[in-house]
């Protein structure tokens, strides 16, 4: 069944935002994630930072970009609610591991934290609404 399709026929809250929205949400949230993570990779390379400080930025990339693929691929909303609870999950290990170390990657990314905390109300609203 077509993506879209499929989305727009499944059961969403009445605060649901419209489907346009998220494509420009992400692409200002992808800018800093650009650039906060990349300067994480900057540092964890010069050896500025260890492994354990880094890791959860690299989860947290590797989860986010599942989502889409379980969601809309797979069609999937169980794995897709699982997986944004890790995206959560690993991104407030990562803000909370990083702020001894830069505070501002902390503060820059409060709107992805923000963002992925509705999304995950979200997806965990939908996937209840359309349980089987």
């Amino acid at each position: 069944m077509n993506t879209y399709i499929w989305y727009s026929q499944l059961i969403k809250p009445v605060w649901a935002p419209p489907s346009w929205l998220f494509g420009p949400v992400w692409t200002a949230l992808y800018a800093i994630i650009a650039a906060s993570y990349g300067y994480m990779g900057y540092l964890f390379f010069k050896r500025k930072i260890p492994f354990i400080v880094f890791l959860p930025f690299i989860l947290n990339l590797a989860f986010n970009f599942a989502f889409t693929p379980l969601q809309f691929g797979l069609q999937n909303n169980m794995l897709a609610a699982a997986d944004i609870l890790l995206v959560l999950g690993t991104l407030v290990w990562a803000l909370i591991a990083i702020f001894p170390y830069a505070r501002w990657v902390t503060f820059v990314n409060i709107p992805y934290l923000i963002w992925v905390s509705f999304a995950t109300v979200l997806q965990l609203t939908i996937t209840y609404l359309n349980f089987k």
